[in-house]
């Protein structure tokens, strides 16, 4: 929402402040605005995490690892488990078994998310910002 006022407030900058320099200063900040406040609600949601994974109770501290728990073991349901099982009830003259439907973008949008695999991981590293 910022981001679209800022083209509207540089606009009105030009008409009330004469000043070059403090037109163009007065800009940045406008501009500069969305990332600061994304960079605060980010560092936010940082001490969040940090006091979730230090909660003692099981329903706060639990349910990062449940989920990672739960995309693992459908990724080793859905890559080996019921491969395998299908190669060895074919061998052993069993008719297939149909297995439930398996929704593979949710679960790689969860598990990716949760690993930082996303875009702004990769453009950070390109960056050079992580290591």
């Amino acid at each position: 929402m910022i981001g679209a006022l800022i083209p509207a407030v540089s606009g009105i900058l030009d008409k009330f402040v004469p000043d070059a320099d403090t037109k163009q200063k007065l800009a940045h900040e406008i501009s500069t605005m969305a990332e600061r406040h994304a960079h605060e609600l980010a560092k936010g949601q940082l001490e969040i995490n940090k006091a979730e994974a230090q909660s003692r109770n099981m329903f706060v501290a639990g349910w990062r690892p449940f989920i990672g728990w739960t995309c693992g073991v459908a990724l080793l349901a859905h890559f080996l488990i019921f491969p395998t099982a299908d190669v060895v009830t074919a061998h052993m003259g069993i008719p297939p078994v149909q297995y439930p439907a398996f929704d593979m973008d949710s679960l790689m949008t969860i598990l990716l998310g949760m690993l930082g695999l996303g875009g702004m991981r990769s453009f950070e590293k390109f960056k050079g910002v992580s290591k």
